[in-house]
């Protein structure tokens, strides 16, 4: 023991931080372990995981999930057409507007929320300016219903109107269908709570234009588009597909122009369609997030004993998630967080709202923040360095089923991407699911102003994992 007491010593500590800085202050080296006991501590998490961890219990569970995974990883999903929300999304109603995220009244909805809600009331005809807009949204003839219990994703704001067009979006092998809004492409957007003429303008022409457009260029192109084929390729061309979709949407449009081509529109017309879509790389990220959807979705109700997460949104309030064997509206919920990253010049971190956006669905599906690896020229827009986006995509390795053999990363030696979020393993490791996104301004009518990183928070998955225990 003696010679323990003349040398140098290099202390890794496990417990409290400052048994560390006593012994730094001392002089001395001390390593600080980064580590939490599971589901950090919580006591009704940690009994869960007593339950859920039985040898019984984890067999019926990992059986579970591997059949939820194989029907993620298995659905052949095709684009196979564009409709008005109001003839297609179901239980949609000509006073209803869709949102993000997790259910939410008016009175609690965000900056960019509220000001997405405004221009849709407007462009709709149901107030002749902003102001009428505010009483119209206050008085209860609006009806609010979240986009993802009407098969619906959007980005953002998510607000989704009865007029405005939509991606219909086929699971070809299990026989669902998911749908979700256009891009508007411009960072001063409805979906970022911008709402000024400018908006509704491009709104209309959407509707009456841009939309009819694509669906008469689908009804030429017999069979639809092979989404998964795109995805994969896009993949393997950069773009992680949710903030990076440069490759994709070069990908989509030319599978549509064949069709665009042949429509009975003007050549103006078609021009301006191409304009528009070539006026930004987001044109084809809508159409990602429909895809995710429809091979979630088809594991839902599936396997009663699934850990296996189907939904993650946010309403720029609250995060909620969804599970593979919970009923599909019931969501565990925690506030929403601060995404962190570059800044557009002119604006700094207090500027932003809190995250939102259904558009988390792509990480939920693999991509996303789980395939930073497959994209790093990504880090110019989200911040951080190409060895912090390979770590993302490795480090979902720890939380997730399996890896998808269809959809591969070859930054990593063709890896399938991370699919199929458990929250055992996300309470167990206490690592929570990376996410890329935008960031809107706090405030309505002004947009986007930057992106970043952002993590959900853990009082969702700690009750998802309280109420899975409780099946058994």
């Amino acid at each position: 023991m003696n010679p323990l007491f003349t040398e140098e010593l290099t202390v890794v500590n496990v417990g409290l931080e400052k048994f560390t800085e006593d012994i730094q202050t001392q002089g001395g080296t001390s390593i600080q372990l980064d580590w939490a006991p599971p589901g950090l501590g919580n006591e009704a998490v940690l009994q869960a995981l007593t339950i859920l961890e039985k040898p019984e219990n984890l067999e019926k569970i990992q059986q579970a999930n591997q059949r939820v995974f194989e029907i993620i990883t298995s659905s052949s999903i095709y684009l196979t057409g564009y409709a008005k929300a109001i003839d297609v999304v179901p239980g949609m109603k000509k006073n209803m507007i869709l949102h993000a995220g997790p259910p939410i009244t008016w009175e609690k909805m965000n900056g960019p929320m509220q000001g997405a809600v405004l221009g849709a009331i407007v462009f709709e005809g149901f107030a002749e300016n902003l102001e009428e807009a505010q009483k119209v949204a206050q008085s209860g003839q609006i009806e609010f219903s979240p986009c993802h219990e009407h098969n619906t994703v959007g980005s953002m704001a998510g607000v989704t109107s009865a007029s405005m067009y939509v991606h219909i979006v086929e699971n070809k092998t299990y026989g669902n269908v998911a749908y979700t809004n256009l891009s508007e492409q411009l960072s001063k957007i409805l979906r970022m709570g911008a709402n000024d003429d400018s908006v509704i303008e491009r709104l209309i022409w959407m509707r009456d234009v841009f939309g009819p457009i694509l669906a008469e260029a689908m009804t030429c192109l017999e069979g639809g588009i092979d989404l998964r084929l795109l995805v994969s390729q896009a993949l393997h061309m950069g773009d992680e597909l949710h903030n990076r979709n440069v490759a994709g949407t070069t990908l989509l449009i030319q599978a549509l122009t064949p069709g665009i081509i042949q429509t009975d529109f003007s050549v103006a017309d078609q021009k301006d369609v191409f304009d528009f879509v070539a006026s930004s790389d987001y044109f084809s990220g809508p159409t990602w997030m429909a895809f995710c959807k429809a091979a979630l979705d088809a594991a839902v109700g599936v396997e009663e004993y699934s850990s296996v997460v189907t939904t993650m949104a946010r309403n720029g309030t609250e995060f909620g998630i969804r599970l593979a064997s919970t009923d599909p509206k019931e969501w565990f919920v925690g506030p929403s967080q601060k995404v962190i990253g570059p800044m557009f010049a002119g604006y700094t971190e207090e500027d932003s709202g809190l995250d939102i956006g259904d558009s988390a669905i792509t990480e939920t599906f693999g991509l996303g923040g789980f395939s930073m690896a497959a994209a790093p020229a990504i880090v110019a827009l989200v911040g951080g360095t190409v060895a912090d986006a390979t770590n993302y995509s490795l480090s979902m390795e720890a939380i997730t089923t399996g890896e998808n053999p269809n959809v591969t990363i070859p930054a990593l030696n063709f890896m399938g991407i991370p699919t199929g979020i458990d929250i055992l393993k996300v309470m167990q490791t206490n690592t929570l699911p990376v996410i890329n996104t935008a960031i809107a301004h706090k405030e309505a009518g002004i947009g986007m102003i930057g992106a970043g990183i952002t993590y959900p928070p853990v009082e969702a998955f700690q009750k998802a994992i309280v109420k899975l225990s409780e099946k058994f």
